[in-house]
């Protein structure tokens, strides 16, 4: 396993050089570098290395997300938070019931399974969205006005609710009887239990790190540590308390950055070294789940159908960002902010699938959703990663260098620490 992993850090590192050189984003060519080495391609990787993808997977969306958390300063999301609430449901419900009157006519499937695959396609990437709007925030693209904080929490959000909903379908599909109105209740518990989780783990790390003074390395494994507990207390709560441990590992970094900035820009700053590394793992492992086969399946009318999702998509965020303080352009990268699909339906594509073969039903529409849902990450991961980072360039005002003078008196202290 380490030789195929020592390959891919090697091949990708050239292929993200390559890339950028072309002035694409380097993850295209990340992603893309995993769908050939993949299993269903050219299969070069270590069958070792596929069976733990999943762990790598959420080990590079943690780090990821962490350096969100650490991003999310208070300011800016009382600027923009009933914008991120507005983007973290509208546009992932105009877009699943589009996909549910339009998957009969299109693909045969009935309204109930039509709805399950507008769940599935109805939430954002993280995975390519996060780093994206982390790279903005870094350059101070659009900080004025907290359109990549504004983004970056509202996918994030997005996933928690569109999982919920996608769960109660399948529940309904295979015949589960549990209530619904406990699981609609579910999203909004899930939300404030893991904000709530985080920021009382944020604030004992702040308060243990304050007296006990270790190395901002050293901080950085411990909060990364229990951030993968916190998933892993997801796991064991589930069936009985809603928590969505994502929002969790976020709200860590958000409540340390509120109480000590020093402290947080320094351990982001670390994070973003680690992030080299597992963006590498994260990109190439989601191409590897890719089955392109699967997807081509899925024909005409699954492209249609994506597509046509997408557009309803695109108008419900147009529709969230009515009345607010963005020009034109602005309003147009959000949009296109919203277009990439990967990370959670490559999570949960084959969900239906599995459910229904479970349960003794046939299992055709359950493949039907499955391609689809690859197809959707084949056509908008690339395509929505490259508009973003070129929109970003073209749309977004670069804010004053002051507004980030602590952040980065923060990092060059943190670096001769080191």
């Amino acid at each position: 396993m380490i030789v195929s992993l020592a390959e891919i850090v090697i091949v990708s590192l050239l292929v993200d050089w390559g890339f950028r050189k072309l002035s694409v984003p380097g993850l295209i060519g990340m992603l893309l570098l995993g769908v050939l080495f993949g299993p269903y391609v050219l299969n070069w990787l270590d069958p070792t290395l596929i069976n733990v993808s999943s762990d790598l997977r959420l080990i590079a969306l943690i780090v990821i997300l962490l350096r969100a958390g650490f991003e999310l300063s208070r300011d800016t999301l009382n600027r923009v938070g009933m914008r991120v609430v507005l983007l973290s449901v509208v546009p992932a419900t105009i877009e699943a019931a589009a996909i549910t009157v339009l998957g009969p006519p299109l693909l045969g499937l009935t309204y109930l399974e039509s709805a399950i695959l507008g769940a599935v396609l109805g939430a954002v990437s993280p995975a390519v969205v996060v780093p994206l709007m982390i790279n903005f925030i870094d350059r101070r693209m659009g900080a004025e006005k907290g359109i990549p904080t504004m983004v970056l929490a509202a996918s994030s959000i997005d996933d928690v609710y569109v999982i919920v909903i996608y769960s109660v379908l399948v529940g309904m599909l295979t015949g589960n009887e549990a209530s619904l109105g406990w699981a609609i209740a579910g999203i909004p518990i899930s939300i404030v239990t893991g904000i709530a989780v985080g920021l009382a783990v944020g604030l004992v790390l702040m308060k243990l790190f304050q007296r006990f003074n270790p190395r901002a390395t050293k901080r950085v494994l411990v909060v990364i540590g229990l951030a993968v507990l916190l998933v892993e207390i997801e796991h064991l709560l589930g069936g009985w308390v809603p928590f969505a441990a994502l929002l969790a590992v976020m709200a860590v970094g958000f409540i340390i950055l509120e109480k000590d900035e020093h402290m947080a820009h320094g351990i982001s700053a670390k994070l973003g070294k680690i992030w080299v590394f597992a963006e590498i793992l994260l990109f190439v492992m989601v191409g590897a789940q890719v089955n392109v086969s699967v997807a081509l399946q899925a024909g005409l009318e699954g492209a249609l159908l994506i597509a046509l999702g997408l557009v309803a998509r695109s108008l419900g965020t147009w529709l969230c960002l009515l009345k607010s303080d963005l020009n034109r352009g602005e309003r147009l990268f959000v949009v296109i902010s919203y277009i990439p699909k990967a990370t959670v339906q490559a999570a949960i594509g084959g969900g239906a699938l599995i459910a229904m073969r479970a349960a003794g039903m046939a299992t055709e529409p359950g493949e039907v959703i499955l391609a689809v849902a690859v197809l959707s990450i084949l056509l908008t991961a690339p395509l929505g990663a490259w508009a973003i980072a070129v929109t970003g360039e073209w749309w977004l005002e670069r804010a004053p260098a002051s507004v980030h003078a602590e952040r980065d008196a923060a990092v060059e202290s943190e670096a001769l620490e080191s």
